[in-house]
């Protein structure tokens, strides 16, 4: 596509007048991916040649973030552009037999745009709930189509299971004393416990035929694609076990690689890529508890479950054929921006609620200055008492409190570890990212008396949000009912052994 073609399209985005056939979008969730895990973040020995691709020919964001160091309200944040704080979906993350899941009050992404005739799926780890009778499943969420299992693969015993061939044991033991986890088609369990080996091809299949019909159709979609990799028990099936230098982790993510380019491969079969989005980055941050199984942040400090960078420092690429010129942007981007930058894209209205994302249209289209000046970093269990944990305005990031967290352990930085309790900072530990990214060499207010005007301003902004947060009915504190995980023979007995189908 020529200069001119892409200066009237970029135009249009930006004016709101677009007439051309609406837009596709794929959007890519990894699990636990920390920014130093992909080849084109500067891993020496990760394998992802189809991701380095998408990054080469697109933009690859440098400070991305999600919301939240943990799994469940990273995702809630990312659909529906509010912090979690808002829709209730916090401490920590939902299980098998919780009884709360992400408000059906809420609007995700895939609600904001069916009244537009848009076919919508999603595919891999929901994690957002399932309720009684599949209250808060992605069927109930605006969602078409679903194929997945409903929350982390750990979430169930997982000692006897295959996770590599020929016959691999998956490391570790995941979680005992509840089901076995379930394969679910919308709303019904077609396997239990579900097969390792066979699930990334059956996810493959399900994205690509849904791209392929919605395109014969020539209806747009919105496919969402939360993967379960890199997260621990890491799997890998024929096509990507052993094939990496990384061990399980790098087969792992090899897999996802490998999916990614079938997609890509599919987009360009069906005559869509060049009218197609795809966004990729991850929930938070690798859990380096489990060592050279758990991830790895390149320069940033500690990882999941902790507020410093490299629990929420995110790796992020947007790719349009044609239409976003190929790139590296260091503005300030989050997950949260995603829906108001979908909606803006396709015409569609956004959600009578307190938005927290902002649209990066100005980022993609033109590489230009971001709207977003500023991000707040809440813990896994958020509170009012507490409030953020840190801001980053501009390049600045300030630190009201700080704990280290189990997910963050092993490292020889103490800070991340567990027994790094939280610790109030008055005045707040304060860090130039621009020149200090790793968060070492805390700024000197005696030295530097012109960053009292900083915090001045950090702290009005922490004030004036914190002033506007409402924090909704926590989702994760309505508890569990045993009765509420899925099973393929409701009826039998004992449970949950006799769960197998």
């Amino acid at each position: 596509m020529d200069n001119a073609i892409i200066v009237s399209f970029i135009s249009c985005v930006l004016l709101g007048s677009c007439t051309s056939s609406p837009p596709n979008f794929v959007l890519l969730f990894a699990d636990d991916l920390g920014f130093g895990d992909l080849g084109c973040y500067g891993h020496p020995t990760s394998l992802t040649p189809n991701l380095d691709r998408l990054a080469a020919g697109g933009l690859r964001f440098t400070d991305f973030y999600c919301t939240s160091p943990a799994c469940s309200p990273s995702r809630a944040s990312l659909l529906t552009g509010r912090y979690q704080t808002r829709s209730g979906v916090y401490p920590g993350v939902l299980y098998p037999g919780s009884r709360g899941g992400l408000p059906l009050n809420e609007t995700t992404i895939a609600e904001v745009l069916k009244p537009l005739g848009y076919a919508t799926a999603a595919v891999g780890k929901w994690h957002l709930g399932i309720g009684a009778n599949g209250t808060f499943l992605p069927t109930r969420q605006g969602f078409d189509q679903y194929l997945g299992i409903p929350y982390s693969h750990d979430m169930g015993p997982c000692q006897n299971l295959t996770c590599f061939p020929p016959d691999v044991k998956c490391f570790g033991l995941c979680d005992v004393g509840t089901v076995t986890v379930p394969l679910m088609y919308n709303e019904v369990i077609k396997q239990q416990p579900v097969n390792f080996l066979d699930l990334e091809n059956a996810y493959r299949d399900f994205a690509s035929d849904f791209i392929s019909t919605s395109a014969k159709k020539r209806q747009p979609f919105f496919l969402y694609f939360p993967s379960h990799h890199t997260h621990y028990p890491q799997f890998a099936g024929p096509g990507a076990a052993g094939m990496s230098l990384r061990g399980p982790f790098g087969d792992a993510l090899l897999e996802l690689d490998n999916t990614i380019g079938s997609l890509l491969e599919t987009l360009e079969g069906t005559g869509v890529l060049n009218n197609t989005l795809i966004l990729f980055t991850s929930d938070n941050g690798p859990e380096l508890m489990r060592m050279s199984r758990g991830g790895n942040a390149g320069p940033l400090r500690c990882g999941k479950s902790t507020t410093y960078e490299g629990g929420m420092r995110e790796p992020a690429i947007a790719y349009w054929r044609g239409i976003i010129q190929p790139g590296v942007t260091h503005e300030m981007a989050s997950t949260l921006d995603i829906l108001p930058t979908i909606a803006s894209l396709a015409g569609a209205k956004l959600p009578q609620v307190m938005l927290d994302g902002v649209d990066m249209s100005n980022i993609l289209f033109s590489q230009g200055k971001s709207k977003r000046e500023t991000m707040m970093f809440y813990p896994t269990n958020p509170s009012e008492t507490y409030g953020v944990f840190a801001i980053r305005l501009e390049k600045y990031k300030a630190h009201f409190y700080t704990q280290g967290a189990s997910q963050s352990g092993t490292t020889p930085d103490q800070d991340c570890s567990i027994f790094a309790r939280l610790t109030v900072h008055d005045p707040p530990l304060l860090f130039d990212l621009e020149a200090d990214p790793s968060e070492h060499y805390p700024l000197s207010l005696d030295k530097r008396p012109d960053l009292q005007a900083v915090l001045g301003r950090i702290k009005k902004v922490k004030e004036q949000f914190e002033g506007s947060m409402v924090f909704g009915e926590s989702q994760i504190s309505k508890g569990t009912d045993p009765s509420l995980e899925p099973c393929c023979s409701p009826q039998c007995e004992p449970k949950p052994n006799c769960c197998h189908c």
